[in-house]
């Protein structure tokens, strides 16, 4: 399975200012795996993380719990729980990095489709 449940497309804001729509090539071999530390050209040269996954922890009535682990060279680097309200789209606590932000909203509306087709 696809780290955010399935395969997405959008813009890399990999270099800032710099918005790039990549090719299907990028999409499915960078960008939807994480770890393109070495395979893209504008990744940045930092000592900053490389990929993150999510995983449903609780799907109670409305509230969708979510761990998630950010990862630079395969190992954790950050970590945290989140929670969405499926009525409202709220978070708690509300991510400060808008790319963590995205990805989580990406993740819970990759599992609502799955779970429609259970």
């Amino acid at each position: 399975m696809l780290p955010l449940g399935e395969s997405w497309a959008g813009l890399c804001r990999a270099v800032p200012g710099e918005d790039l729509r990549p090719d299907e090539t990028a999409l499915r071999q960078s960008c939807n795996l994480g770890y393109a530390r070495r395979s893209c050209p504008r990744f940045p040269a930092s000592d900053g993380p490389d990929a993150v996954r999510f995983t449903i922890s609780s799907h109670q009535g409305d509230t969708l719990g979510i761990y998630y682990v950010v990862e630079r060279d395969h190992h954790p680097f950050a970590h945290g729980a989140l929670a969405c309200s499926l009525t409202t789209g709220q978070w708690s606590p509300s991510p400060a990095d808008d790319t963590l932000l995205r990805q989580a909203q990406a993740y819970v509306e990759s599992y609502l489709r799955r779970r429609k087709d259970l």
